[in-house]
C-alpha cells in the first residue's frame, strides 16, 4: 500500500486579497478549489470536516463530497469526520452511497464524536446521550454498510424492521472510527476491526506510536484480522519555501482561531515552538522538514495517510493553494520515496 497524503477542510471562511473575510459561500467554493488542486499535484486524499459556524461553515460535508465526486476523477474523498451523535445513520449512508457511485468507488466516511457541541442544541440532541448516541448511531451505519436491509432497536428511534436502505454503490464505502486520542475510543476501533482516524494537534511521535500499539493490540487480543487494520493522521500543517516564516505565519493563524472559539489558552511562540518542531505535532515548516517529520512519526505510528488542514484563523486562500501545491510536488514525493509501497507498521 503506497503512503498516502493529502488535505483536510472544515470550508473555512479565509481572508481575501483584500483582507475581508469571505462569504460562507465563497467559502464552499474555495474549498471545491482546494480539492481540485489536490487531485492535480498528485495529493492522495482530501477530507471533509463538519463544522455549523460562520467561520467554519461546511455543515454538510456529503453535499460538497458529491459535489467534487463529479468534478474529480482520481482522489479519495471522505467525511473527515461525520458527527455522527447529531446525524441520522441512514440518511448519511444514502448521501455517501450516492457520491461513492458518482465517483466510481472513491468516497470514505470517518466518523466521529465531534469536536465541539454546535450540532447538539442545533438538531435537538441532549449532551448527556454524547456518547450513547455516538455508539448507537456507529453501530447502525455499519449495520447498514453491510446489509441492503437493516433491523434495529434503539433507544433514539423508532425500530427498523427489515428497512431497505438505497442506493447501493458498487463497492462498499470504507468506514473509519474518528478520535482525537481517547483509547477508549481506540480500543472500540479494534475491536469492531476499523479503521482509526487520529485526529493530532499535540504529543509527541512516540506518544502516539504507544497509542498504535493498544490498538493493534486490542485488535489481536479480539482475534480480528490485522489486514482489517488502518491508521491514518489528521493535524495541523503549512508548507512554504521558507521553514520560519512557515511557522510563524501558521502560529499567527492557528493563536487567532483558538482564541475566537476560546477552546484553548493563547500559547506564545516561546510556549508553541516544540510543537511546531521536530518531535512536536503541528507540522509547519519547508518541504525538506515536513517530509523528515512525517518519515519520523509512521516510524512509531505506522500509519499510511497523513492529511493536513491548513486554512485556518483567517489564512489566505492563496497561500493555502500554495502550500496544498508543495505537499503534492515536494513533501509527497520525498515520503513516499522513503517509506516505500509498503507503509509497514513499525516492528516495536
Amino acid at each position: 500500500m503506497t503512503f498516502e497524503l493529502g488535505a483536510y477542510s472544515f470550508g473555512v471562511a479565509g481572508k481575501n486579497l483584500d483582507g475581508d473575510v469571505v462569504s460562507t459561500a465563497q467559502a464552499v467554493r474555495n474549498m471545491l478549489e482546494q480539492i481540485r488542486l489536490a487531485e492535480q499535484v498528485g495529493l492522495d486524499f482530501y477530507g471533509v470536516g463538519e463544522h455549523h459556524t460562520a467561520t467554519m461553515p461546511v455543515s454538510s460535508p456529503a453535499s460538497v463530497i458529491n459535489a467534487a465526486a463529479a468534478m474529480t476523477n482520481r482522489i479519495t474523498l471522505s467525511t473527515a469526520v461525520s458527527v455522527l451523535s447529531t446525524d441520522d445513520p441512514i440518511r448519511l449512508y444514502q448521501q455517501m452511497a450516492t457520491a461513492q457511485i458518482v465517483s466510481n468507488g472513491r468516497v470514505e466516511i470517518i466518523a466521529g464524536r465531534g469536536s465541539s457541541t454546535d450540532s447538539f442544541p442545533l438538531f435537538g440532541y441532549e449532551l448527556d446521550d454524547y456518547d450513547r448516541l455516538y455508539a448507537d448511531k456507529l453501530g447502525l451505519l455499519l449495520a447498514i454498510g453491510e446489509h441492503e436491509r437493516v433491523s434495529w432497536e434503539s433507544p433514539f428511534r423508532p425500530p427498523l424492521e427489515d428497512a431497505l436502505v438505497v442506493p447501493r454503490p458498487d463497492q462498499p464505502i470504507p468506514i473509519w472510527l474518528g478520535t482525537g486520542g481517547n483509547p477508549g475510543s481506540t480500543v472500540r476501533a479494534a475491536k469492531a476491526g476499523l479503521p482509526i482516524s487520529y485526529g493530532i494537534l499535540s504529543g509527541t511521535p512516540q506518544r502516539w506510536g504507544q497509542m498504535g500499539a493498544l490498538y493493534r493490540q486490542a485488535a489481536e487480543e479480539s482475534g480480528v484480522d490485522p489486514s482489517q487494520l488502518a491508521i491514518s493522521v489528521a493535524g495541523h500543517g503549512f508548507i512554504a519555501a521558507d521553514g520560519q516564516a512557515a511557522k510563524q505565519t501558521f502560529f499567527r493563524h492557528e493563536s487567532a482561531a483558538y482564541a475566537a472559539h476560546g477552546r484553548f489558552a493563547a500559547l506564545s511562540w516561546e510556549d508553541a515552538k516544540a510543537n511546531y518542531s521536530p518531535g512536536g505535532m503541528v507540522f509547519a515548516g519547508d518541504p525538506s522538514e515536513i517530509a523528515d517529520r512525517i518519515i519520523d512519526l509512521h516510524r512509531h505510528l505506522g500509519h499510511m495517510r497523513h492529511f493536513f488542514q491548513m486554512d485556518i484563523g483567517g489564512m489566505p486562500h492563496s497561500e493555502v493553494l500554495a502550500s496544498i501545491e508543495l505537499l503534492g510536488t515536494e513533501v509527497a514525493p520525498r515520503v513516499r520515496a522513503e517509506i516505500g509501497s509498503d507503509g509497514a507498521a513499525p516492528s516495536s
